[in-house]
């Protein structure tokens, strides 16, 4: 329970790895606000899972108005803030348009700086800022040109962030998962695609969101206290 007492955030928590670290968290002790914009009943029924150690709120990431919806259930004060929520529109470079950009870059990088700000105001000294990014801003791949760019902007933040906010013993970090086995990469992937990745994957195998959660919770903990401005590739050795 080694999070016993504190207060977290997680955008994007109600499936995947969002879901996971909301989990990992709770199970530390871990008060859980989380975030979820369609799927009311995923959010739902892992509120109900937890039997009260994690509630949901709705924020949609396209809007600003997402970043005071989000925070509105911690306002007495944060310990810990996930950056999760994401998405990732697949297109050629030769067929996106403007609004694409203002779209994935809305939702993937202003909204997640403007929330980072938001955090550290309400943070309690010595608290935790973890925002999950994608191997793929290392490892470019075909028609993930606005997701990668917008997760580059997303590491440039958290470096940033920990910079302005160490004072204060606030360390912000990254966590960059490869091939991981959720419903958004059995959706944008072939079938086969996931034996190819494993089959490059030091350690022999698709990632889980668990994997990532782990990850997560470690860097949320009091023993990262001198872990900040890194990218944590949790990726099972998928990127070397």
């Amino acid at each position: 329970m080694m999070l016993q007492g504190r207060t977290a955030l997680v955008t994007g928590g109600s499936r995947g790895i969002g879901a996971a670290v909301v989990r990992r968290l709770a199970a530390h002790g871990a008060r859980v606000v989380f975030t979820y914009r369609d799927r009311r009943d995923k959010a739902t029924e892992l509120a109900a899972e937890l039997d009260g150690a994690a509630v949901p709120v709705r924020a949609d990431q396209a809007a600003v108005s997402a970043v005071d919806d989000m925070f509105a259930p911690v306002r007495d004060g944060l310990d810990i803030f996930v950056s999760n929520a994401a998405i990732n529109p697949r297109g050629a470079i030769s067929d996106l348009t403007a609004d694409d950009f203002d779209h994935v870059m809305a939702v993937n990088a202003k909204i997640p700086l403007l929330a980072m700000g938001r955090a550290a105001t309400l943070m309690r000294d010595n608290g935790r800022i973890v925002a999950v990014s994608t191997v793929n801003t290392v490892l470019p791949a075909a028609s993930h040109a606005l997701y990668a760019a917008s997760k580059a902007a997303l590491e440039q933040f958290t470096k940033v962030a920990a910079r302005e906010f160490g004072a204060r013993g606030i360390t912000v970090n990254t966590v960059s998962p490869g091939a991981t086995r959720t419903d958004l990469f059995t959706s944008l992937n072939p079938p086969e695609a996931a034996g190819l990745a494993a089959a490059v994957t030091a350690l022999g195998r698709l990632g889980d969101p668990d994997d990532v959660a782990a990850v997560v919770a470690l860097l949320a903990s009091p023993d990262a206290h001198w872990i900040t401005g890194q990218n944590i590739r949790a990726c099972g050795g998928y990127l070397l």
